[in-house]
C-alpha cells in the first residue's frame, strides 16, 4: 500500500497543483502545521508518510530586502521544526523544495549552474536572508541523514509560474506580474503596458505541474544526500514572454521598456542532467507557450478573484 503524503505549503502555487493530482493527500494549514510541530506528541503524525515540503514565507526583491531578518528568521525556524518532527515521527521520505536563489553570485560559479556549487560563496544580496534559510534546509538534511539514517532529499527548481501564483505588481515575480499588467491593460484599453530593463535577459520557466510530477518521481527515483536541480532548462528571454503573454490575451497594445530600471543578470542557466540521468524525459516538461495558455487563461476566468490582487 502506497505511504500517505502529507504536502506543506498546500494554499500556494505549487501546493495548489498537487491539489489537483493527489487530492486524497493531507494538506495542514499553516495554522495546522505549527500546532503538528508543536512537542513530541504530535508528530506520530508524520510516522510512516511522505512528506513534500512546501511551505516558507515567500516574496519579491523589495520584501526580501526590507524584511531579510523576518525572510531568515521565519524560514529557518520553520524548516528546522519540519525536519526535527519528520525524525522523530519516523517519516518515510522527506522532500524539501529550495530555491535556484540558494545558488552563489555570478562570480563564484560557472555555468550552467551544477548542485556541486551550491556552497561555493554567498547567494545574492537582494535575497541573501530567504537564500540563506533555504540552503540550509540542504545541510540539515544531511546532518539528520547522517546522524540518524533519514531518508531527506532536496530538489532545487528554476522560475516557477502557473496557475494560484502570487499576482502582486510588488511581490509577485516577473510571468505573474506581466500576466496582471496585460490582463489590465487591455480590460481598462490602455494602450502601452511598461516592464522594467530592455527585456533581453534570458530565464528559464517551469509550470508548476511539472514540479508536482517531477517531486512525485523523485520521492520513487531519488534518494540521494546531495541536491537535484529539476527545471526546465530551455531558455526564454523577457521579451519574448511579454510578447507571448499578449498574443495569448489577444492584448495589442505596445510594450513599452523601461530602460532607466534595471535588466537584471543576462543569463543564469541550470544543469538538470541529473535529473535527466535518473529517467526523467525532457518531452515531460510543459512548453513555455502551453503552460502560459493555461495560466493566462485561468487568469481571464477568476479575475479579479486571485491571489496578489483581490
Amino acid at each position: 500500500m502506497e505511504n500517505k503524503k502529507i504536502i506543506t505549503g498546500g494554499s500556494g502555487m505549487v501546493g495548489s497543483a498537487f491539489k489537483q493530482t493527489l487530492p486524497d493527500a493531507d494538506y495542514p494549514t499553516r495554522q495546522e502545521l505549527y500546532s503538528m510541530l508543536k512537542g513530541v506528541i504530535n508528530r506520530d503524525k508524520f510516522s510512516g508518510k511522505d512528506i513534500i515540503h512546501l511551505a516558507a514565507k515567500v516574496g519579491g526583491v523589495k520584501a526580501n530586502m526590507g524584511q531579510v531578518a523576518d525572510f531568515y528568521i521565519q524560514n529557518s525556524t520553520l524548516n528546522e521544526k519540519m525536519l526535527s518532527a519528520a525524525c522523530l515521527g519516523g517519516a518515510n521520505k522527506v522532500v524539501s523544495l529550495l530555491s535556484t536563489c540558494v545558488y552563489p553570485t555570478a562570480q563564484y560559479v560557472t555555468y550552467p549552474l551544477t548542485e556541486d556549487q551550491l556552497h561555493l560563496g554567498p547567494p545574492h544580496p537582494s535575497n541573501f536572508g530567504y537564500a540563506y534559510a533555504k540552503r540550509m534546509v540542504d545541510v540539515m538534511s544531511r546532518v539528520y541523514r547522517q546522524q540518524y539514517g533519514c531518508n531527506f532529499i532536496t530538489a532545487i527548481p528554476n522560475n516557477l509560474y502557473g496557475e494560484n501564483d502570487n499576482f502582486d505588481l510588488e511581490n509577485g515575480h516577473v510571468i505573474p506580474a506581466i500576466i496582471r499588467k496585460v490582463w489590465e491593460a487591455k480590460l481598462n484599453n490602455k494602450p502601452f503596458v511598461e516592464c522594467w530593463g530592455d527585456g533581453s535577459p534570458l530565464r528559464e520557466f517551469t509550470y508548476s505541474e511539472d514540479i508536482v510530477k517531477i517531486l512525485m518521481f523523485l520521492l520513487k527515483n531519488y534518494d540521494e544526500p546531495e541536491p537535484i536541480n529539476i527545471g526546465n532548462t530551455e531558455e526564454h528571454s523577457i521579451k519574448e514572454v511579454a510578447e507571448m503573454i499578449c498574443s495569448i490575451m489577444k492584448y495589442d497594445g505596445e510594450i513599452r521598456w523601461n530602460t532607466q530600471m534595471p535588466s537584471g543578470q543576462h543569463r543564469k542557466p541550470s544543469s538538470n542532467q541529473k535529473l535527466l540521468n535518473l529517467g526523467w524525459d525532457k518531452k515531460w516538461y510543459t512548453s513555455l507557450e502551453k503552460g502560459l495558455t493555461k495560466t493566462c487563461k485561468w487568469v481571464m476566468l477568476k479575475y479579479p478573484d486571485i491571489r496578489g490582487v483581490s
